[in-house]
């Protein structure tokens, strides 16, 4: 079982939606009993609040189901996870920070590595105080990373 887990800030925006797109790309190429996925935020100021709505609709609308609910990153997660995906520099230094000494041999990344269009701006950005079509952006962005994650694992693994 290869297990990713998608970390930002809040865990409302934009982890649960890449949570929800790797999860839909990889059912899409039959190998969702091979992976356990999930997200997370370095924060804890939503801590048990539902995805943001904008996400929400935003996938929605592109036939994705975001659901659950915001959790914070903990010491355990970088123990058991194969993969911690961070969605920005900033928190990939808090994510940094969190599996030094850690027991684990996670792969740290940021997301946008694996986004063949993302040429040095590596930041998938926060969506939460602008306009809808931030959401829009971001969806797009989250699902070309996705898509090359995918790629990244399955050569890695031999899937």
């Amino acid at each position: 079982m290869i297990s990713v887990l998608f970390i930002c800030l809040g865990n409302i925006c934009r982890s649960p939606l890449a949570e929800a797109v790797f999860r839909a790309v990889v059912t899409e190429e039959g190998l969702e009993d091979r992976f356990r996925i999930d997200s997370a935020g370095t924060s804890g100021y939503h801590v048990g609040e539902p995805p943001d709505r904008r996400t929400s609709d935003v996938a929605a609308r592109r036939g994705v189901m975001v659901d659950g609910s915001s959790r914070k990153i903990n010491r355990e997660d970088a123990d058991s996870f194969h993969y911690l995906i961070v969605m920005d520099a900033e928190n990939l230094k808090n994510v940094r920070r969190l599996v030094q000494g850690s027991n684990g041999r996670a792969e740290v990344r940021l997301f946008r590595e694996f986004d063949p269009e993302a040429g040095d701006d590596l930041d998938v950005p926060d969506p939460y105080f602008g306009g809808a079509d931030g959401f829009e952006v971001v969806h797009d962005l989250v699902e070309r990373s996705a898509r090359g994650l995918l790629e990244h694992i399955r050569e890695r693994h031999e899937l």
